[in-house]
């Protein structure tokens, strides 16, 4: 059953449950149990539609809330307003719940709205695999040392902080995954980007592109920090730069790993 995403009014004096669980990067095989059992109880299940479908199918006497993806916040408000009413309420991430995702929407929306009947609810974050873990495992290690993730959209922050972080994330030799790389509506933020970490980082630093890792379409590949087109990347792909430690090489049967050892070369003594 599915239905708009609304608040229901007449609150109920016992409280329910809102889980927000990450789904993973798209394979059911790498959804937590705990998501999975989370999923098989809730009543209500809401989100954004691409996701709902993906944490499907769902029972009959489940109702679907799926929503377009620019509207965080009301459906965090629908699904304190359900819980509320004693009802066990599910909302869905893709990744990891609280990596640019629904858990901080939900946090918010408890934060700033004085309902009691909210904070009476049964609140729980259930994590998931992120894309860039999920892109990061299948070509090997690139994240085996100190590591960050930086998102590339302006949506929500000013592009000058994100070029302040990308050149700070540079200099400290991070190894930087890139999150929401590029859309139609900012087709140029990437190689932008690109021209901050070019400045800092060698032309041959290892670049893994992780594209619908866990899905049917998933691909990855490995190139190199100046060899990078950004045409070749859309917004479903991670981007992992790697730091001046990732290694970058093809076994005998011709299968590429990269990697980032756990250790790092010490300063050299002074006299």
């Amino acid at each position: 059953m599915r239905a708009a995403v609304t608040a229901v009014e007449s609150p109920c004096p016992r409280p329910g449950r809102l889980a927000v669980v990450g789904l993973g990067p798209g394979s059911r095989a790498l959804m937590a149990p705990a998501a999975r059992l989370e999923l098989e109880q809730a009543q209500d299940i809401i989100g954004y539609n691409t996701y709902v479908e993906m944490a499907g199918p769902f029972r009959a006497d489940q109702v679907i809330h799926g929503s377009d993806n620019r509207c965080e916040m009301d459906r965090a408000r629908a699904a304190f307003a359900l819980a509320a009413e004693g009802r066990h309420v599910v909302v869905v991430s893709s990744g990891d719940p609280g990596i640019f995702a629904m858990a901080t929407a939900v946090l918010e929306a408890l934060e700033v709205h004085a309902e009691p009947a909210w904070h009476a609810v049964e609140l729980a974050v259930v994590p998931g695999i992120s894309a860039a873990q999920a892109a990061a495992a299948r070509i090997g290690a690139p994240l085996g040392h100190d590591f960050c993730i930086i998102s590339l959209s302006d949506n929500l922050k000013p592009w000058s902080q994100i070029v302040h972080r990308l050149e700070l994330a540079a200099r400290a030799d991070l190894v930087i995954a890139c999150y929401n790389p590029i859309s139609r509506a900012r087709p140029w933020q990437l190689g932008e980007a690109l021209a901050v970490l070019r400045g800092v980082r060698d032309a041959d630093t290892p670049v893994v592109l992780g594209r619908d890792v866990g899905r049917p379409a998933e691909r990855v590949r490995v190139t190199t920090l100046g060899a990078l087109d950004p045409q070749a990347v859309d917004m479903r792909t991670v981007v992992i730069v790697g730091s001046s430690q990732t290694r970058h090489f093809s076994a005998p049967e011709g299968r590429d790993w990269v990697y980032t050892p756990r250790w790092y070369p010490q300063p050299a003594e002074q006299d």
